[in-house]
């Protein structure tokens, strides 16, 4: 054995040792990620989420994954020469837009993912919101402000929605098995429609009804940033109403916050936002004592 062999495997055993007490503190918790961005488009981090979804799993923790598919989605409208447009950052979906939409995530997207934890060793299922009643969703509705009379206007995003109610009783069947589930954000309305929800808000619900451990976002970033753009690696809300006052956050970051501050008040442990092009975040983040990205505690 070479001295450096010798130094990898003191290296291997050092980081097994570190991860020891979390894996035991987290046994029997349960962690919602939301998976989507760059992560979900590379093979390789695609790989290795799949491995840290099935490791999490063998030590004891429940996951709970729901992945995203926006830009998949918008490949496929264009390749059908289907418009689509966006208010807010959401897309307007009609009906033969969420055809599309629940085609694609519940589909391809949602076996893709499947197929890679199973083929780690894994034992994934995947679902979408409409099985078993899992996300009830209502229209989304939106309003605007006319600049010149200040009459306020109904936006009619047609089948976009949001969650009302998450039915647990799936998941926690799930989480008394073997099974990892993976989670397609598509709600059914009262009358049976279907509801394309963004992925973030569905997982964010999703954490709150099983108050998981750990609500996990995966972005393109390597976290929230202050001011001077440095990663902050714990926030409270205050401190991220003061931020967002400040206008230091900002565009896309504010839902995503606002998500992960919903959660942590309605009683999930922590919210971690994550830059899903880091290898193995969710690993560094769970099992090493410094972890990565920004959290948020209550």
């Amino acid at each position: 054995m070479t001295d450096q062999q010798h130094e990898d495997q003191l290296h291997t055993a050092r980081t097994l040792a570190e991860a020891l007490p979390y894996m035991r503190r987290f046994t029997g918790q349960t962690f919602v990620i939301k998976y989507g961005g760059h992560a979900m488009g590379d093979t390789a981090l695609a790989d290795q989420f799949a491995r840290d979804v099935v490791l999490m799993k063998q030590v004891g923790i429940n996951p709970v994954v729901v992945h995203g598919g926006g830009p998949q989605i918008g490949a496929m409208l264009e390749r059908l020469k289907i418009q689509s447009s966006f208010i807010d950052g959401l897309r307007v979906t009609d009906a033969d837009t969420v055809d599309i939409v629940e085609m694609v995530l519940s589909g391809s997207i949602n076996k893709a993912v499947v197929t890679a934890i199973n083929g780690a060793g894994g034992v994934a299922v995947g679902i979408s919101g409409k099985d078993g009643r899992l996300i009830e969703a209502r229209q989304l509705k939106r309003t605007t402000q006319d600049p010149d009379s200040n009459i306020e206007k109904v936006l009619d995003l047609g089948f976009v929605g949001e969650p009302v109610r998450i039915n647990p009783t799936l998941l926690q069947t799930f989480a008394q098995s073997d099974l990892i589930p993976v989670i397609a954000p598509i709600g059914v309305g009262e009358n049976g429609e279907t509801y394309n929800i963004n992925a973030d808000t569905a997982a964010g619900k999703i954490a709150e009804t099983l108050k998981a451990s750990k609500l996990v976002m995966l972005t393109d970033i390597a976290g929230v940033l202050d001011g001077d753009g440095e990663l902050i690696s714990k926030m409270t809300a205050d401190q991220a109403d003061q931020l967002t006052r400040d206008g230091v956050i900002k565009g896309g970051m504010i839902p995503k916050l606002e998500t992960c501050l919903s959660a942590v008040a309605q009683g999930v442990g922590a919210a971690h936002i994550l830059d899903g092009r880091l290898p193995h975040v969710l690993l560094l983040e769970a099992f090493t004592a410094a972890g990565v990205g920004t959290m948020i505690e209550g």
